[in-house]
């Protein structure tokens, strides 16, 4: 026989960057902070800025607070704002489900007047005037005005899946008009020793692109090398 979980589960050992790690990822494009992870640690593309970054702001860089709802039910986000930090950007976890909003406007302004620094989830919103007037940056996968539950179970400052991706609290999540990424805890001081490369790599790949390039040399050795293999097959129904 399987017991009835607790309505609410929270962590208490929940970890958090330093202010110079979170510092270190202002203003950085999500493409530099992937790069400078060899790849990877993306939330699904559905997962997009609210209203494609047209009305609210579609930047925001900060440690997640994870709250593990379930789908349909928000208890879990509710409980989480009582654990918001200055800076945060909260991660609902909705297991995907489409139905109904994981966050109103409402809500979303709790979440500011806690200090969140943006929200993200693998689910919808609603009230998206109100949403705007907030002004919290939001990435989630679309509006509904269907409302949700509160019922639970749910838990905050656990490891969860959202979009595809382990995300835990204490992760740097890194968010813009082209999407999410999630940098591990563990990982946090290697990807910022890397951005000053990848930052080079791409200035100077800017320049050469402006300045004609129209193939990588890389490609060009490619196909200039044995690896290759030419043929001469006539197009498709050629007599």
């Amino acid at each position: 026989m399987i017991e009835e979980p607790p309505i609410l589960t929270i962590n208490q050992a929940r970890r958090r960057p330093t202010p110079e790690q979170i510092a270190a990822f202002q203003g950085v494009p999500t493409g530099f902070v992937v790069d400078a992870l060899d790849g990877g640690h993306t939330l699904a593309a559905a997962i997009k800025p609210l209203g494609e970054g047209r009305d609210l702001p579609f930047a925001a860089a900060g440690p997640a607070l994870t709250a593990a709802c379930g789908p349909a039910d928000i208890l879990a986000l509710q409980a989480a704002l009582a654990f918001v930090s200055q800076g945060d950007i909260v991660v609902a976890g909705f297991d995907g489900h489409q139905a109904c909003a994981t966050c109103s406007d409402r809500v979303a302004q709790m979440l500011k007047n806690g200090g969140a620094a943006g929200f993200v989830s693998d689910g919808p919103v609603r009230d998206y005037e109100g949403l705007v007037a907030v002004g919290l940056p939001i990435w989630c996968t679309g509006l509904t005005p269907s409302t949700p539950f509160s019922k639970g179970p749910g838990r905050v400052g656990f490891a969860m899946q959202v979009g595809g991706q382990g995300v835990d609290t204490g992760d740097m999540v890194v968010a813009d008009r082209d999407g999410v990424v999630v940098v591990p805890f563990a990982r946090i001081d290697q990807v910022i020793a890397r951005l000053d490369h990848i930052r080079a790599l791409e200035a100077e790949l800017d320049a050469k692109v402006a300045d004609g390039m129209k193939c990588p040399p890389a490609i060009e050795a490619l196909l200039a090398g044995d690896q290759v293999t030419y043929e001469a097959e006539p197009p498709s129904g050629a007599g």
